[in-house]
C-alpha cells in the first residue's frame, strides 16, 4: 500500500468517532507495524491534521473538525462489496488489488451501522489461488495493460476442438462471461472482429507495434457488431 493511501486511511479511520482509536487496531487494519502507525500519525499532526491522542491512549480527530462522511445506503453498500469480492475472485491481481483497496477507503468513512452491514453481507465469491488460477490472473492482467497501452499481439491459439491458429490482433476489450473470460479483438487475419477466450492461448507475445482506433474497427464498432450477433441468435 502507498504511503499516501496509508494516510488516507488514517485520517477517514479516524472520522466520526467518540472514543479513541487504538494504534494497534489501526496497524491491524492497514497491515502494518506499531512502529509505522506511530510515525505516520506523528507526520499527520506536524502537517496539521487535527488529530488528538498519543501512543498507549489512543487517536481521535479534534472536535468539530470533522466533515461529513460519504453516505450510502444499505442496498448501495452492499453492492459494492459485492462487486469487489466478484472483482477479487475472478480479475487479475492489479484489479483485486485495486478494488480491495477502494473499498476500505469507502469503509473507513462509513458510518459505524454501515460499516457494520458490510461485514455481514453473505454473498460471497471464493477465491481460490493455485498456481493455475495464479498463472491466469497474470495473463488477465497482461491482457489489461496490452489493452490500455494498444498493443498489437501475436498469439498462438487452440480453438474449441483444438485446432492451432497463429493471430495478430488489436485487443479492444475483455468480458466476463459468469466463468469465462473473453478478449474482443479486431482480427487482422480474418480481418474481422473475433473473441478469443484468455484460456486456450497457448503463447501471447508483443509485435512491438502500437495500434490507432478507426471508426470500423474500434470498441464501439465491436460492440455494436455483438449486439448485431447475439440479437440474431434470439
Amino acid at each position: 500500500m502507498r504511503r499516501a493511501d496509508r494516510l488516507f486511511l488514517i485520517i477517514n479511520a479516524l472520522r466520526g468517532r467518540r472514543t479513541a482509536l487504538q494504534a494497534r487496531q489501526l496497524a491491524e487494519m492497514l497491515g502494518v507495524s506499531l512502529r509505522t502507525v506511530y510515525r505516520d500519525v506523528a507526520d499527520l499532526q506536524l502537517s496539521g491534521v487535527p488529530i488528538e491522542g498519543e501512543a498507549g491512549v489512543g487517536y481521535m480527530l479534534r472536535k468539530g473538525s470533522d466533515i461529513p462522511p460519504l453516505m450510502f445506503t444499505a442496498e448501495e453498500l452492499e453492492s459494492l462489496v459485492v462487486g469487489t469480492r466478484f472483482v477479487r475472485a475472478f480479475a487479475g491481481e492489479k484489479l483485486a488489488a485495486g478494488a480491495q483497496a477502494a473499498l476500505l477507503k469507502i469503509e473507513a468513512v462509513l458510518p459505524p451501522e454501515l460499516r457494520e452491514r458490510s461485514s455481514r453481507t453473505r454473498i460471497y465469491a471464493p477465491i481460490w489461488r493455485d498456481a493455475h488460477s495464479t498463472a491466469f490472473a497474470e495473463r488477465i492482467d497482461q491482457l489489461h495493460a496490452a489493452i490500455e497501452a494498444q498493443h498489437v499481439l501475436r498469439l498462438l491459439y487452440k480453438d474449441e476442438a483444438g485446432r492451432a491458429s497463429e493471430r495478430e490482433v488489436e485487443p479492444l476489450c475483455l468480458a466476463f462471461w459468469g466463468g469465462k473470460w473473453t478478449l474482443g479483438t479486431w482480427c487482422r487475419l480474418r480481418k474481422d472482429f473475433r473473441n478469443f477466450r484468455p484460456d486456450r492461448i497457448d503463447q501471447m507475445e508483443k509485435t512491438g507495434e502500437i495500434f490507432q482506433s478507426a471508426p470500423d474497427r474500434d470498441l464501439n464498432s465491436y460492440m455494436q457488431a455483438m449486439r448485431g450477433y447475439y440479437s440474431g441468435l434470439e
